[in-house]
């Protein structure tokens, strides 16, 4: 029986579904309730509603979750996730499905994370098993099979069934997500996913709330993942207006820095998208600015993208010990790679956090 919210959308989709993960990620309650934990909302859902994300449905007291389809797919530089200290050069297979549990005005990926939402991001799913798609990534040289385009946690059943199939086949696995986890969902996905790229898309709750989040629950996601031993890198698409001020990046930085200066911060530029066409493309010199607040917070490894070539070294990988350029790249280009084959400082060294060639078994990281 189908979701009494259900739209003829939400009703083809519907017919891609399992039972989700019980006891790990949903509980069953009285009255045919069921408790959701695969993001920080745990919504509470009764029998024939949906939770806020829209994917996961009671259907008579189980919660119902999606599978065995992709929303979209695509095979590209790993540096395009962004992941720069994984795998530099290599490309990764990129699997989406379709809903998310925020409501960003302003996201690129629309057409599949609002398709439940805004009746204009009607996207067709394709069905597939997760053996089709390791196969695919093996045909097209990937290193990495990674789950994106939508928010990967909500679909958590399904990428760790299509993990499950690559990773013994040697594949990385990884999540490019908002980050607005729970304990629940990343002990659930962490026998299987050796990466975690997060949207920290501001530092005020206001914000957060405005695109359907509490800033609360990204902090705890991201020490979360840290904790847990995933490779972590953290992006930030600056908006001005939004997220732009000195105060605001620094308080970022800082926190960035306070659980490991090893962490990645990709600080982004913005540009008019989907409902946010007020604000003005983010400038170069805004990327610059955010980078020099980074290098005084104490991180070690910044870099200003979605303006290749004009943002100079913050392109680069360095050694924060001699400064040595050890990754060169413009754009998802990689122009020189004198670190990825030795995991350390050619120069004097020193070893640099990341998933390099040396620090994996079969395919994977340690």
């Amino acid at each position: 029986m189908p979701a009494k919210e259900a739209t003829p959308f939400s009703l083809e989709l519907d017919r891609r579904v399992d039972e989700g993960a019980l006891g790990a990620l949903y509980e069953k309650l009285p009255d045919n309730q069921v408790r959701c934990y695969a993001c920080a909302h745990r919504c509470l859902i009764k029998d024939g509603l949906r939770g806020i994300c829209k994917v996961r449905y009671n259907r008579g007291g189980a919660l119902m979750v999606p599978r065995g389809y992709v929303g979209a797919l695509q095979s590209d530089p790993i540096e395009k996730k962004p992941f720069f200290h994984a795998f530099p050069g290599t490309d990764a297979l990129t699997f989406g499905m379709l809903g998310c549990d925020l409501h960003c005005s302003y996201c690129q990926n629309w057409v599949t994370s609002q398709a439940l939402r805004d009746p204009g991001a009607l996207t067709e799913p394709m069905d597939v098993s997760p053996q089709q798609l390791v196969d695919m990534a093996q045909r097209h040289g990937a290193s990495v099979v990674a789950t994106s385009y939508n928010e990967p946690l909500i679909t958590s059943e399904w990428a760790v069934e299509v993990f499950k199939a690559a990773r013994p086949r040697g594949f990385t696995t990884a999540y490019i997500s908002n980050g607005n986890a729970t304990r629940e969902v990343l002990e659930y996905i962490r026998p299987f996913t050796d990466l975690y790229k997060i949207d920290l898309k501001s530092f005020r709750d206001k914000n957060y709330r405005s695109l359907g989040g509490k800033l609360e629950n990204i902090v705890n996601g991201i020490q979360m993942v840290h904790e847990m031993g995933f490779w972590l890198e953290i992006v930030t698409l600056i908006i001005p207006g939004f997220n732009d001020s000195d105060e605001e990046l620094g308080d970022i930085a800082r926190f960035l820095s306070g659980l490991s200066p090893s962490i990645p911060w990709h600080v982004t530029a913005f540009h008019k998208d989907y409902k946010m066409q007020d604000p003005d493309n983010t400038p170069v010199e805004t990327l610059l600015r955010a980078a020099r607040i980074g290098e005084a917070a104490g991180l070690h490894y910044i870099y200003a993208g979605n303006l290749p070539g004009r943002v100079g070294r913050y392109e680069d990988t360095r050694c924060p010990s001699c400064q040595a350029t050890l990754v060169r790249r413009i754009g998802y280009r990689i122009l020189e790679d004198r670190l990825s084959s030795r995991g350390s400082c050619f120069k004097c060294q020193q070893p640099i956090p990341g998933v390099w060639r040396t620090t994996i078994n079969a395919g994977r990281a340690n």
